[in-house]
């Protein structure tokens, strides 16, 4: 049997499976454009599971453009947070001071514009098929470097399902949606980077 390591690590392994060659029923990009832009906000519970092994859940908050929120489930209780062009990340198990780096330095970023437009030059580097889901891989174009997200869609309607990120050291963290609340009201101090530095204050 398994332990807890282990089967964190298959199932990442699962999440991150290579899309199937399959093509012929891909939502087309301007319908998932159109979809990440009428996404102003959302909520889900998720689970996250990481290159070393390890799984996490908690609470994700989207209020787009540029703002997204992590609330880690006990005994992790960590924070992730991502506004003002800022991504803060605090580890309630650590007395150092959070981490803080631009947002742009992320391929969440590209999911957080503005405008999202899946058809500019070298955005999209993969776009296949996987069982019923439609996968993207997409990049900053102008920052390659930057790594890219693997973003996974159902039809009908369309919703993102999950994603994998990797990182500019290649790093891959993996995170599986349940079913998120769109349209939802949050309050901008949920994605506060000063707040977030000294506490969870809604």
């Amino acid at each position: 049997m398994m332990n807890r390591r282990q089967f964190a690590a298959a199932a990442l392994l699962s999440v991150l499976a290579a899309p199937a060659i399959a093509q012929d029923n891909r939502i087309p990009l301007a319908e998932i454009s159109a979809y990440l832009n009428r996404l102003t906000t959302g909520e889900s519970t998720f689970t996250q599971y990481n290159e070393n092994g390890s799984r996490s859940t908690g609470r994700l908050y989207v209020k787009r453009p540029g703002r997204m929120r992590f609330e880690y489930d006990p005994p992790n209780k960590g924070l992730v947070l991502a506004g003002g062009g800022t991504v803060l990340v605090r580890d309630e198990k650590s007395n150092q001071a959070p981490e803080t780096y631009p947002l742009k330095r992320t391929p969440l970023s590209i999911i957080l514009q503005r405008n999202v437009d899946l058809s500019r030059a070298d955005m999209v580097v993969g776009y296949g098929q996987e069982d019923e889901f439609t996968v993207v891989r997409a990049q900053d174009p102008e920052n390659p470097e930057y790594g890219f997200i693997d973003l996974k869609f159902s039809r009908d309607p369309v919703t993102l399902r999950q994603w994998v990120v990797t990182n500019e050291l290649g790093d891959r963290t993996a995170v599986v949606l349940d079913d998120m609340t769109t349209g939802v009201s949050l309050s901008d101090n949920l994605f506060n980077t000063q707040i977030g530095r000294g506490g969870n204050r809604r």
